[in-house]
């Protein structure tokens, strides 16, 4: 039996992190977990947001309708415009009475507005139009407030252009009735009146001439109603 033996491994040599430091004069490197890689796609920015059409407070003045709403308006206007002449030459029509005296009281000379048939007629169209004038305005100002009612644009456009169907034909006659009295006719051997009946023939001259004036603007509204119409 062999008395040798297996010589016994060398102990493993320790060496302290301090000594190490000692040694080399610096701490050892720490491993640090690699930064984390930037994604390849950065974030898109939010998207703006699409302007939202501007609100109005009063929906009376939305810009579609806009144009619309401002013909409405001129139509209001136009008929108060109308009016005025209209309620003046029935008045000053209806007004017109003068009468004349010749040497005495007994010998007296009238002229008033009933006797010419084409003067009645001219204060009773003019009266008929002034009222209907009158009762076109809340029609009209329906159609400021609801521009696309258009039933209500052609319903006034028809009366409208029976208006002044009417109206222009007893201003036609007045005329006629105005031109005799200023003018006479010599051939018919008619004298004119207005040498003597000064007032009578001022006030159906100034009736006349409001009543066209009336006439005008009439046509105006008819004019301004089917270019409303063409629109829509």
């Amino acid at each position: 039996m062999s008395t040798s033996e297996a010589a016994p491994a060398p102990a493993a040599t320790v060496i302290p992190i301090d000594d190490v430091a000692g040694h080399h004069g610096k701490a050892p490197a720490v491993a640090t977990a690699p930064p984390p890689a930037a994604s390849s796609a950065a974030p898109a920015p939010p998207a703006a947001k699409a302007a939202a059409p501007r609100k109005t407070w009063l929906p009376f003045f939305r810009r579609a309708d806009r144009g619309s709403r401002c013909v409405a308006l001129v139509d209001l206007v136009l008929r108060i415009a109308a009016f005025g002449p209209a309620l003046a030459a029935a008045i000053a029509t209806a007004t017109s009475d003068e009468t004349l005296s010749v040497f005495t009281q007994f010998f007296q000379f009238r002229a008033r507005f009933d006797d010419f048939p084409a003067l009645l007629f001219f204060m009773v169209a003019n009266a008929i139009a002034a009222g209907y004038l009158v009762l076109s305005l809340p029609f009209s100002a329906a159609i400021v407030l609801r521009p696309q009612a258009i039933g209500l644009r052609h319903l006034l456009l028809v009366c409208d252009l029976i208006m002044v169907g009417m109206l222009t034909a007893a201003a036609a006659a007045a005329a006629a009735i105005v031109d005799l009295a200023h003018s006479g006719n010599i051939r018919a051997n008619w004298v004119p009146i207005c040498m003597q009946f000064h007032g009578f023939c001022q006030r159906t001259s100034g009736s006349v001439v409001a009543s066209f004036l009336a006439v005008l603007v009439l046509i105006f509204l008819v004019i301004l109603a089917a270019f409303a119409i063409r629109r829509r």
